[in-house]
């Protein structure tokens, strides 16, 4: 009887067991199947980002300035090479066919590519042999060099197709692109400014893999395509802009200057067709250069106009009517101004009795603190405003500065009067040209624009946003200082080395004081603002030629840039010559008059 209750209970015991089994054996094949299928199936799956291209970087004629290039790291599968068996078909004496075996493994597949890469094939074997099941043997090969390897057919060499960034024209226009590093980190430039808008989105690809790592030719294969970056397209006109930064480099070689750059505005649309500076960058090889020369000066560094700045003194008194280009200005070389303050001219001169036209082509303080006398504090820093002056004129660069401009109530008894003449306040080379294109524009000032606009990867172009404008002068002012300003280059003015055959150029010389290496202000900045044709103005251009050892004025260091520059512009852009002489100001107050 005890017998009967321990089989029983025996064959109980195993029917359980038998059910829990079977019970289990359902759950993993029919309940858990699809479950385990693909967590199987995901434990054999690796996943690739596929870089997105980042977008160009073109001229306003479409002169790539910035690209990305696709270049080639070719690996190996450590594991996989090991099988591999280079052979070859051969004829015997009898005409049979036979397959000889050449060489294995990876001294044979190290033998092989290092003749097409011209790489020494022990130390390449080398970085063949372990149990990784990827590591890279060689770095940015061209795709066609790729090419070659692959028709190797070397089982368990591998590309990574991937993108770096190249600057065809080297250093023209360096400074404004900027660098993409070798971590494809943007540092400096449009390639910073714009980087979300260039960058584009990545893509994936996900793949089935084996024992080892080597992808299954008929497994699961799944890929996202990568959304290229957008196109900047620029208003910059790559060969000007060549011109501009050689004149430039050779102002600031010539002069043992720290720093010279350039600013060429198209009149009317605000459009810059250059931004030079010396010493500009080659992106290629932006580790050769380092602090400030990564930046672009012409738009970050700030300085005192000098006798540029004379030119809003005059457009102010005669907008606010107070004067006219032939109002008589008694002009001595020493001035004492009713608080005391001792202006003096650049050098001593006899008293002389000028128009306020012949005291601009001389470029006289004394005469022009006269002149800005005749309109109040409050309404001089209006019209300076007005032009732009401490705001800041966007133009997409980082590392932009707005300039140093403090209201009236905070000027001293000095800088009250040095205003007039350029000292007391400061401004960027981008804000100078600014004040010129406003003058040759009929008095309305349009703001800087360095980009034309983005076009998308889908090839949809979107236009940056219209310019700022806004009238500062009425066209007569406009009109009557052009005219004046013409009379700078003829001979007696400041301007005569800026002068074109063919051209009519108007334009303002200066000379700032600027900080030494002890800050104290002993050296000087030569700037040189212009317009051609001053009949029919299209560019706006300005120079600074900053911290000259030798040549120091303006009309001296600056202006031969000007006129170098401006040659070249006139005949690239096909501007025609004026066909009318200047019916110029009278520059002097005869004694019987």
């Amino acid at each position: 009887m005890a017998r009967r209750r321990r089989v029983k209970w025996g064959i109980t015991l195993t029917i359980i067991l038998l059910c829990v089994s079977f019970a289990r054996l359902v759950m993993l094949q029919v309940v858990k199947a699809p479950e385990l299928s693909q967590a199987a199936l995901d434990s054999r799956m690796r996943t690739y980002e596929i870089t997105a291209p980042r977008g160009q970087i073109l001229d306003a004629e479409g002169h790539v300035l910035a690209a990305s290039a696709q270049v080639v790291h070719v690996g190996v599968n450590q594991v996989k090479i090991r099988n591999y068996v280079h052979t070859e078909e051969v004829t015997d004496e009898e005409g049979k066919k036979a397959t000889k075996i050449v060489g294995v493994g990876p001294a044979e597949a190290a033998r092989q590519i290092g003749e097409i890469l011209d790489l020494d094939p022990i130390e390449l074997g080398g970085k063949m042999v372990g149990d990784r099941s990827y590591r890279v043997i060689a770095k940015n090969l061209t795709p066609a060099a790729w090419r070659e390897i692959k028709a190797l057919g070397i089982d368990g060499i591998e590309p990574d197709f991937v993108s770096v960034r190249t600057y065809p024209n080297g250093s023209t226009a360096g400074n404004i692109i900027g660098y993409v590093d070798r971590d494809g980190v943007p540092r400096t430039g449009l390639e910073l400014s714009f980087d979300e808008e260039l960058t584009g989105v990545p893509g994936e690809e996900r793949v089935e893999v084996g024992g080892g790592g080597p992808k299954i030719p008929t497994g699961v294969s799944e890929k996202i395509d990568a959304q290229p970056g957008s196109t900047v397209r620029l208003n910059l006109l790559r060969d000007l802009q060549d011109v501009a930064q050689d004149s430039v480099q050779k102002a600031k070689d010539t002069y043992g200057a720290a720093w010279a750059a350039a600013v060429v505005q198209e009149v009317g649309t605000g459009k810059i067709l250059a931004i030079a500076d010396s010493d500009s960058i080659d992106p290629n090889e932006y580790w050769k250069s380092s602090g400030k020369s990564l930046w672009s000066r012409a738009i970050s560094a700030v300085y005192e106009p000098g006798s540029t700045g004379k030119l809003l003194t005059y457009a102010t008194a005669i907008d606010q009517g107070t004067v006219t280009p032939t109002t008589e200005i008694v002009d001595t070389s020493t001035y004492t101004t009713p608080n005391g303050q001792v202006i003096n001219d650049f050098a001593p001169h006899p008293t002389e009795r000028r128009t306020v036209a012949g005291v601009l082509m001389k470029s006289y303080n004394t005469g022009t603190v006269k002149i800005g006398e005749t309109v109040s504090d409050e309404v001089r820093y209006d019209y300076f405003k007005k032009f732009g002056l401490g705001e800041l004129a966007d133009i997409g660069m980082p590392g932009q500065a707005k300039g140093l401009l403090v209201p009236p109530e905070k000027w001293d008894g000095r800088q009250k009067y040095t205003t007039m003449f350029g000292q007391g306040y400061a401004l960027t080379l981008l804000q100078n040209v600014g004040i010129v294109q406003t003058i040759a524009n009929g008095g309305e000032y349009v703001a800087p624009q360095l980009v034309k606009g983005l076009e998308d990867a889908d090839g949809v172009f979107h236009a940056s946003e219209e310019t700022e404008r806004r009238q500062v002068l009425t066209p007569e002012t406009a009109e009557q200082m052009l005219l004046m300003m013409e009379g700078v280059t003829q001979p007696g003015g400041t301007g005569v080395r800026a002068a074109i055959d063919g051209y009519r150029v108007a334009a303002k010389t200066g000379t700032a004081q600027v900080a030494g290496p002890t800050g104290a202000l002993t050296q000087t900045a030569g700037v040189f603002n212009a317009v051609i044709p001053a009949d029919n103005p299209r560019l706006a251009i300005s120079v600074v030629v900053y911290a000259p050892t030798s040549g120091f004025q303006g009309g001296i260091v600056a202006a031969p840039v000007f006129k170098e520059i401006a040659t070249f512009a006139v005949r690239y852009l096909g501007i025609p010559p004026s066909d009318t002489e200047p019916d110029l100001y009278p520059v002097e107050i005869k004694e019987n008059s």
